[in-house]
């Protein structure tokens, strides 16, 4: 077992997100979204840290790192999950973070997907987009959508990643899976690879470059339903982002193509819960004849407003899925306005709910210069006497016990050795 093993079963543990190891660095995680030490984990040097990376980096994986100073795969340990591991270099030396995919995927009950993004799911062709910012669950959202699929449709399923995340076990669909640069060499390789794979579903891990969303659209106008994700915060900038990806002149056959392809946008954001954990708010966009218009004339800057009069459709603004959650308790009032895009708005849904931002944004101040560390005259806090022992520290005893491979002082021995 690798000694980076015990960190990851420690991450688990505590639900954690993300796992950051940088050189000269206690590795810290995300939790609910905030960065944490992990307790009990020592500062690692260089070249500790290059000695826990490249134990369980592939070889064509250590390559790349040598040439590129950048590499991605995936790590699976029996039992936990399987981590998306990035390496790369910065000024203290080699660096990782890895995102903890759980085995089990969560199916759209658990995730609580409204209605209206499980009927995006029973399309036969087009193009379904699921945007959000970097950490938000959009592969989490997209994997229970292909499990919804898989357990109640019979279609050929391609799914094109960088690495493969959650892992499908086939059910009512045949699932075939391909990595980027271990099973093809490009998106857009495999992409267009994928039209001569007989396949009903396509789904794209990331449509990150002009030619795999140009491709990705013409799939979609073939008769396929194609899946696919970007970074936008919101459904109209989703639209006006692949638009803007095209050349000013092509841009006009682009926005007809779109305005005839595009079938539904869920831009996710997550949020802090009360009581920990987190939740998504969804804002939901269906491309309707009247949408679609506005689309090829376009006039994009005029959705939101379509949006709001398109409930029935099952459409819903973010303020509209924010405003829910706080009324529904599941969220504090300003964690959901710090998180919104049109703050304006949203201050004035929270007032007619008798809530007042600049009230709770002055007490969050007050609370933070409370919280501060008194200083000295001399600007600094006193130090700890010289020789005093340190406080025990239980949650961090059995991390001591196992230093990393390197450290000086007892001989280093691997977790369950």
């Amino acid at each position: 077992m690798a000694w980076i093993d015990n960190l990851f079963r420690m991450m688990t543990d505590k639900k954690a997100s993300d796992l950051h190891m940088t050189s000269e660095h206690v590795p810290m995680i995300r939790e609910a979204g905030d960065m944490m030490p992990l307790p009990g984990v020592p500062k690692l040097t260089r070249e500790q840290l290059t000695q826990i990376l490249m134990e369980i980096c592939p070889e064509r994986n250590q390559k790349q790192f040598q040439e590129a100073w950048d590499t991605d795969f995936a790590y699976a340990l029996e039992g936990v999950g399987r981590f998306r591991s990035n390496y790369f270099m910065d000024r203290y030396g080699p660096g990782a973070v890895f995102r903890r995919i759980p085995d089990k995927i969560m199916t759209a009950e658990q995730l609580g997907l409204p209605p209206a993004v499980l009927k995006m799911c029973e399309y036969k062709k087009g193009l379904v987009l699921v945007t959000g910012p970097t950490g938000s669950g959009k592969s989490t959202t997209l994997a229970a959508m292909m499990d919804y699929i898989n357990s109640n449709r019979k279609e050929h399923i391609i799914t094109i990643e960088d690495p493969v995340e959650f892992v499908h076990p086939p059910k009512q669909c045949l699932v075939n899976q391909r990595e980027v640069h271990q099973h093809t060499k490009a998106f857009s390789a495999a992409l267009r690879a994928a039209l001569r794979e007989d396949p009903d579903i396509v789904l794209v891990g990331e449509m990150r470059d002009l030619e795999t969303t140009r491709i990705a659209i013409e799939t979609a106008e073939t008769g396929h339903l194609v899946f696919g994700t970007l970074h936008t915060s919101t459904a109209a900038s989703t639209v006006d982002r692949i638009i803007n990806q095209f050349p000013a002149n092509e841009q006009e056959q682009i926005r007809l193509m779109l305005a005839g392809s595009l079938r539904g946008v869920v831009a996710q954001n997550l949020l802090k819960k009360k009581g920990g954990g987190r939740v998504a708010a969804l804002e939901i966009l269906f491309v309707t004849s009247g949408v679609g218009a506005l689309i090829r004339e376009g006039k994009t800057f005029q959705i939101p407003s379509m949006m709001q009069t398109g409930a029935r459709y099952g459409m819903q603004l973010l303020n509209d899925a924010l405003e829910k959650h706080v009324a529904a308790g599941l969220v504090e009032p300003l964690e959901a306005y710090d998180r919104c895009i049109d703050k304006e708005d949203f201050a004035k849904r929270l007032k007619s709910r008798n809530i007042d931002v600049d009230a709770l944004q002055e007490a969050a101040a007050n609370a933070h210069q409370a919280a501060r560390p008194q200083v000295t005259m001399q600007g600094t806090v006193p130090a700890p006497a010289a020789g005093a022992p340190e406080k025990p520290n239980p949650a961090g005893q059995s991390m001591a016990q196992q230093p990393p491979p390197g450290q000086a002082g007892p001989t280093w021995r691997r977790p369950g050795s």
